[in-house]
């Protein structure tokens, strides 16, 4: 056998491969958004999340009818509370590790977010899908509908006021707000420990 009919086979087995991981992941999602996201009962919703490969810290929950993409790759501490019809985007390369979502503790992100990894290249001939980690730290607050790209940091106890567009790094205690985000002042915090408590019932 050639090794350029080698290569062949390795590409079309590389692309069944692809494709069949592609479908498992929408299965997943679509799971997760149809038969979890409504469940009105934290415990279980964090189960099906924990279940489903997404590392969930103690204390920590994400309300009803969250969107959550490849949650093998989502890792969220503890005492964080995250809003209702979120989006969590935990898809990453598995070739060289890039992407995935990591937020901290103590993290306030209200309801309609959308934190996203992956993208498409508008540069690309063919739009390929790449995919850049956002880590949010400690004590962030995000308000409601923010929209936060790929390969974004958001630095510990920033704040990203309701409908920003965060498309680069924040720093830590910084407030930014509008599209793009821009930073607009400073959290007048010199220590930050506080908890968030309890979550809403049956949401």
């Amino acid at each position: 056998m050639t090794s350029t009919s080698l290569t062949g086979r390795r590409t079309f087995f590389q692309k069944v491969i692809n494709r069949l991981t592609t479908i498992w992941l929408e299965l997943v999602t679509g799971f997760l958004w149809w038969g979890v996201g409504f469940i009105p009962f934290h415990h279980l919703r964090r189960f099906f999340y924990r279940l489903a490969g997404m590392q969930l810290g103690s204390g920590s929950t994400i309300h009803m009818m969250a969107r959550v993409y490849d949650p093998r790759h989502i890792t969220i501490g503890e005492d964080s509370i995250l809003g209702e019809r979120i989006s969590l985007d935990g898809r990453k390369q598995l070739l060289n590790s890039v992407g995935g979502l990591t937020i901290g503790n103590h993290v306030d992100i209200a309801s309609e977010v959308m934190i996203w990894t992956s993208q498409h290249d508008i540069h690309s001939p063919t739009m390929a899908a790449t995919e850049a980690a956002v880590t949010i730290a400690d004590y962030v607050f995000i308000g409601p509908r923010a929209i936060i790209l790929p390969g974004v940091t958001i630095g510990r106890g920033a704040v990203v006021a309701a409908g920003a567009v965060v498309t680069k790094d924040v720093a830590s205690l910084s407030i930014v707000a509008g599209v793009p985000a821009q930073e607009i002042g400073q959290r007048q915090l010199t220590e930050l420990n506080y908890l968030l408590g309890r979550a809403r019932w049956f949401q």
